[in-house]
């Protein structure tokens, strides 16, 4: 039995892109490591996208799902709130998933203040407006309809038409020039505008980096989080303040 908590004030967490599936064990073990030990240090922990590499359902039970769910209940029972954005990969979670884990289903993009800052929250696909099949495909499938006639499938059938997407999803990216796929300046400074923000965080594109910007002759900053492999994360990190970027090992504790 878990003790219930409060963590340590103030500290909030963000990852994203950890594409957790059957096929990953080392991914999804660190990940329960993770929540076992080091998120459970923080006041929140976001999740921004991408969290599954294909989720077909609230209703999947494969059994790395069933732990991922608990280390999930586990976390936020023991007082770190969670949230979770939507990723390309992951969009189909839904309310059964939240009131399984406790989490609470953000929208993509949201806007949160850290020390006074608007920050705009994202998974970052939106950004990559240059990618014209990509969003014309994110359109299509996003639709209220065709999400659930896919839901009325089966779990095998569906399984079946994620992994055939999946497969294809990695032809097309082969096709495609790392320009395409990263996020473009002008759609970048445009959510800062629309939102109003003066810090941008988001996954997507594995290109972990802080890239200081000018918006409206004003400092800004977009922050990119990086993509989990195998053994090795990353965590990006906020208290009183201070960023700052920490390693999640096989250990469960950074370096």
């Amino acid at each position: 039995m878990i003790e219930t908590r409060r963590p340590a004030p103030g500290e909030t967490l963000f990852i994203a892109d950890l594409h957790l599936s059957p096929e990953r064990p080392a991914t999804w073990r660190l990940f329960l490591a993770f929540l076992g030990g080091r998120a459970r240090h923080a006041d929140r922990l976001y999740i921004l996208g991408d969290l599954f590499d294909a989720w077909i359902g609230d209703d999947d039970d494969s059994p790395c799902y069933l732990a991922v769910r608990a280390g999930l209940r586990d976390l936020t029972a023991a007082g770190t709130a969670c949230t979770l954005l939507p990723g390309n990969r992951d969009f189909l979670l839904g309310r059964a998933f939240c009131r399984d884990t406790g989490a609470t289903l953000g929208r993509d993009p949201t806007v949160a203040s850290f020390n006074g800052i608007r920050t705009l929250l994202m998974h970052g696909d939106l950004l990559c407006t240059d990618d014209l099949d990509y969003l014309r495909f994110r359109r299509r499938v996003r639709n209220p309809l065709v999400k659930r006639l896919f839901l009325w499938k089966s779990l095998k059938a569906r399984r079946a038409i994620a992994e055939d997407y999946r497969r294809r999803s990695g032809a097309a990216m082969s096709d495609k020039t790392a320009v395409i796929m990263d996020a473009h300046p002008a759609a970048v400074a445009d959510y800062l505008r629309r939102f109003t923000a003066t810090h941008l965080i988001h996954g997507h594109t594995h290109r972990p980096a802080d890239h200081e910007l000018t918006h409206h002759g004003q400092p800004a900053r977009r922050s990119v989080l990086a993509q989990w492999h195998d053994e090795r994360g990353e965590v990006l990190v906020h208290r009183a303040g201070v960023w700052r970027r920490e390693p999640v090992l096989t250990t469960g504790t950074p370096d």
